[in-house]
């Protein structure tokens, strides 16, 4: 086991060791076999952000670990050399530290811990608490002066739910009087805005100017943004911002969020995404897809998603990922770069018909560096100001976040794959395409993947029954004997657009399922991007079918084609849009199944409408409200097709899990299918979670998930 491993199992357990009583040998973690197992998951280091010196020298990074035992983790700051050498341990403390960053110009390092900022120097001396600020921070950033800083907090918003009356303190009701009552896991009574504060001589901040004042607005975003949707300017007198001004029902229905410009000194604010024209209502049952909002007439208004701003090295453009379309979630993502001094707007990734995940300016300004999926690989690319794009990497992994390193040429880059979760590496471009040249410079598992014998992966191309080509995923069993047959599982992804890329899951996660004696089919089914727009979009208003049909394309050829999957023990297992598909193969699969998982998925489509808080997903992907008169084919055929529906046809064991404080997809959903079965009379369980979101994060719970996951498989594959 490292060292910082040890540290963090002793800090949780509310005691601190020394640097001598932590030094121990590498294989301290006895696992008791070499194939994988959910205990072998979670006593993983997980590497979080990472944060390169101005000079390029020296890397900063957290990691995260958690204890099954104590139900919780521990995240702590590391920093190193560049080249991984000379590693130091700077969490002394059982207190989470978060969010490192160099500032003075690489002389300290500042972070968060318990709500508060602090700072230190790199080799962990002059730790120093620089806020007292009365509401936890939840994010900062240093303005290139180092005079200022950007504070991300937490204010009382009533937009949707009133305020309880002062004389009714323990009252738990809630008056509720329009949508955005709830997002993804949690009643909306708080927004997050930003302030910035001053730096004082001594290195004190104070509580700082909220920018947003008197604006129920929220900045960043909701459910998952943070820091990256602020920047400062290159001369620190201005802010760009991420913001979708809209609350209730047009919040609820729209995507169209913008980048904005706030100026320290005026106090004034613009819209670099709008150009002041008056934008048409919309109605909020049906998809913005027919709707005046995203025809022509308004395609240089930015209505889609505009997020993460970063201004040039030169100060000279801003930079942000940009989706065209209002309504649509899983648009394709765009680099927008904007001209300061014109005002031009100008699409730099048009010819890579993909997503950009991620990306940074070069220190020249005049390349950007970005990720991109495409055939179920994350790769780094480049692009110059006049659009034209080259990969620079290539392989079977999944580059998950991209930056400079520093002054150098170099990039900072984490990277993972299906058999392996994130380390950090260092990336020298190359000008030929595909030969960069890439250093390791973290294993933080190393002790663990030592003892653990992964299975093999493979890559087929599958004809779907409309004649394409479809690119499916096959995961081996380790110590794989051909000669075998082994119990096979369909892997149904999410989404519906996520990628089945070399993505590292520690809940669905390939090489577990490999590791308990199953084949995985994993297909890129239709829906997903890494294929061009084409493939990508087939799915919105046809969820049942030519993807599902994708799905039977895929299993239908291991078992036929592949002489080491057993026909007559299949299973399908999927969460999200994956569990939706789940629910649907129970009744269309013609016994080609011997039992089901479905996670968190949607069940009853006419109920999913109006259950879930982002009211856009389900307009978009289903075209129309249920009580439409004038819906569309689309949409009938879509709720005629709801899985619910088809219940008749079930006749196949199913489990299903969900979790309470699921907003997206909610609870009723399992628990729908999950009686309908035993009504049935057909062997099924709920797996019910009240206190996990759409995911499952506590470390026993997680454990219970996959004991639960496995256990049900064996039950009926493995007889």
């Amino acid at each position: 086991m490292n060292k910082g491993l040890l540290l963090a199992a002793a800090l949780l357990a509310g005691s601190v060791q020394t640097e001598a009583q932590t030094m121990i040998s590498k294989n301290h973690i006895q696992l008791q076999s070499d194939c994988m197992t959910p205990e072998a998951l979670w006593a993983m280091g997980r590497i979080g952000g990472c944060a390169a010196s101005p000079d390029g020298k020296k890397i900063a990074y957290q990691v995260g670990y958690y204890s099954v035992k104590e139900n919780k983790g521990h995240q702590m700051l590391f920093v190193m050399d560049a080249d991984g050498k000379n590693k130091r341990q700077l969490t002394q403390t059982a207190k989470s530290e978060t969010d490192v960053a160099w500032i003075e110009g690489g002389k300290k390092l500042a972070f968060l811990c318990d709500g508060q900022l602090f700072t230190e120097n790199p080799d962990g001396t002059d730790r120093k608490q620089v806020s007292e600020s009365k509401t936890d921070i939840e994010g900062f950033r240093f303005s290139p002066d180092g005079k200022k800083v950007i504070l991300i907090k937490s204010l009382p918003y009533y937009g949707s739910i009133k305020q309880n009356p002062s004389d009714l303190p323990k009252a738990t009701g809630m008056v509720i009087t329009d949508l955005n009552y709830r997002h993804w896991d949690h009643y909306v009574t708080t927004i997050l805005h930003p302030f910035v504060a001053n730096v004082s001589a001594n290195g004190m901040i104070d509580e700082g100017k909220d920018i947003l004042a008197g604006e129920n607005y929220e900045c960043p975003t909701a459910p998952f943004g943070g820091i990256e949707q602020l920047a400062w300017s290159v001369d620190s007198r201005s802010v760009a911002y991420t913001c979708r001004k809209k609350e209730g029902v047009d919040y609820a229905t729209s995507t169209d969020t913008d980048i904005f410009l706030y100026d320290l000194e005026t106090g004034k604010t613009r819209n670099l995404c709008k150009t002041g024209v008056s934008l048409p209502m919309s109605d909020p049952t049906k998809t913005m897809k027919y709707q005046a909002i995203d025809s022509e007439k308004f395609k240089n208004e930015n209505v889609g998603y505009d997020v993460n701003p970063k201004f040039s090295p030169d100060g000279n453009y801003v930079a942000w990922q940009s989706m065209a379309r209002d309504g649509y979630e899983s648009d394709r993502n765009r680099l927008c770069v904007y001209n300061l001094k014109t005002g031009e707007k100008k699409y730099v990734t048009e010819s890579f018909d993909s997503n950009v995940d991620d990306y940074c300016w070069a220190n020249d300004s005049k390349t950007l560096y970005f990720l991109g999926c495409w055939h179920a690989c994350v790769m780094v690319y480049q692009t110059n100001l006049s659009g034209q794009v080259m990969q620079l990497t290539d392989g079977w992994y999944d580059f998950g976040s991209v930056q400079m390193l520093g002054a150098t040429k170099n990039l900072l880059v984490t990277r993972h794959s299906m058999s392996h979760p994130d380390d950090i590496f260092v990336l020298t471009p190359s000008k030929k395409e595909k030969k960069s040249e890439l250093k390791q410079i973290t294993d933080e598992n190393a002790d663990i993947f030592a003892q653990l014998e992964m299975g093999k992966i493979q890559q087929r191309w599958v004809k779907t029954t409309d004649g394409k080509d479809m690119l499916v995923w096959i995961i081996l069993p380790p110590h794989f004997d051909a000669n075998k047959k082994y119990p096979t599982l369909l892997y149904c992804e999410g989404g519906p657009q996520s990628p089945v890329s070399q993505f590292w899951s520690y809940r669905w996660n390939f090489q577990i399922m490999a590791a308990h004696g199953y084949v995985i089919v994993a297909p890129n089914r239709r829906g997903l991007p890494g294929f061009g727009s084409e493939w990508n979009e087939e799915i919105s208003g046809d969820w049942t079918g030519q993807c599902m049909k994708d799905y039977l394309s895929a299993i239908d050829d291991a078992a036929q084609n592949l002489p080491f999957v057993d026909k007559d023990r299949l299973g399908a297992v999927g969460a999200s849009f994956g569990g939706f598909s789940v629910y649907y193969l129970a009744g269309h699969h013609n016994k080609r199944f011997k039992c089901f998982i479905a996670h968190d998925g949607a069940f009853n489509l006419e109920s999913m409408y109006t259950d879930t808080e982002e009211d856009w997903f389900s307009n978009w992907e289903y075209d129309d409200a249920y009580w439409n008169k004038d819906m569309t084919d689309n949409a009938r055929r879509t709720y005629e097709n709801s899985p619910h529906k088809a219940v008749a046809n079930w006749d196949t064991p199913i489990l299903c899990i969900h979790g309470e404080k699921d907003y997206r997809i909610n609870y009723n959903q399992g628990m729908g299918a999950f009686n309908a079965a035993r009504m049935k009379g057909i062997p099924a369980e709920l797996l019910l979670f009240p206190d996990e979101n759409h995911w499952v994060l506590k470390p026993q719970n997680g454990i219970l998930w996959q004991r639960t996951f496995f256990e049900w498989l064996d039950r009926w594959l493995k007889k």
